[in-house]
């Protein structure tokens, strides 16, 4: 199990966010935290302690300068996501990129848009795309959403999916929007699930608050799913050490 770190840029700064109340509007968006310092002070320190396939996810327009700010300072480091498609995903990995995630793109009328899909590969090749596939419990199973976790999809996160977007990318990205930015713990259900069915790397993403949850999660999933964290840790205004869990997931 890897730890792989965070810097969510929202209106050009880096916050933490509850993921189910982001909306077009930038209304009623609930905010955990918000820093005062830039994103390349978090790349630094996530390259000085080598920490790789960390994400940097643009939460809504103007987050561009913030954005490169980040992979500036650390090139071939971190991943970006939040508005990619096939005409700007080679300019973010010019930029210093290691991959582009995508959601929304690869998704239309609540379906799978796979000739966007083939689209994407073709731009970038499947060695630097990750999918991100978050979704929403409801109704007994787990819905991918898309446009900032604001539309829900026809897809559910099950073996087919998971055996399907293997084929397209070279790592899942997942968060669990019911349950992210509320540090009431992660959905150790849907953990279970990525540990048993991606073929490929998958982080998972959600409600992670306590060292107890790192270790359920490595239960859970198997010891095959990676971790991120974001509104619990000390660096984000939170109570969970930042370096206890480099440390944790180092010792694994």
């Amino acid at each position: 199990m890897e730890f792989r770190p965070c810097i969510d840029i929202h209106e050009g700064k880096v916050k933490q966010i509850v993921g189910s109340s982001l909306n077009d509007a930038n209304k009623d968006t609930l905010v955990n935290f918000e820093s005062s310092y830039e994103p390349s002070y978090y790349s630094r320190m996530y390259k000085r302690d080598k920490l790789t396939g960390g994400h940097i996810i643009k939460l809504g327009p103007n987050n561009d300068n913030a954005a490169l700010n980040a992979l500036d300072a650390w090139p071939g480091g971190m991943q970006i996501g939040g508005g990619i498609n096939p005409d700007n995903a080679m300019f973010y990995l010019d930029k210093g990129a290691s991959h582009v995630i995508v959601t929304s793109y690869v998704f239309s009328n609540g379906k799978i848009d796979f000739e966007n899909l083939d689209k994407l590969v073709m731009a970038v090749g499947k060695k630097h795309l990750v999918l991100d596939l978050s979704c929403k419990y409801e109704m007994g199973e787990y819905y991918i959403v898309t446009d900032r976790w604001q539309k829900r999809t026809d897809v559910k996160i099950d073996r087919e999916s998971l055996e399907l977007f293997s084929q397209y990318c070279d790592e899942l990205l997942v968060h669990a929007a019911s349950v992210e930015g509320k540090m009431q713990g992660p959905d150790l259900e849907l953990v279970k699930i990525l540990g048993s069915f991606s073929k490929i790397p998958v982080t998972y993403a959600g409600g992670i608050t306590t060292l107890d949850d790192l270790q359920k999660i490595k239960e859970w999933g198997s010891n095959r799913v990676n971790i991120t964290v974001g509104s619990a840790l000390d660096i984000f205004g939170g109570n969970l050490s930042y370096r206890d869990v480099v440390n944790f997931c180092v010792s694994e």
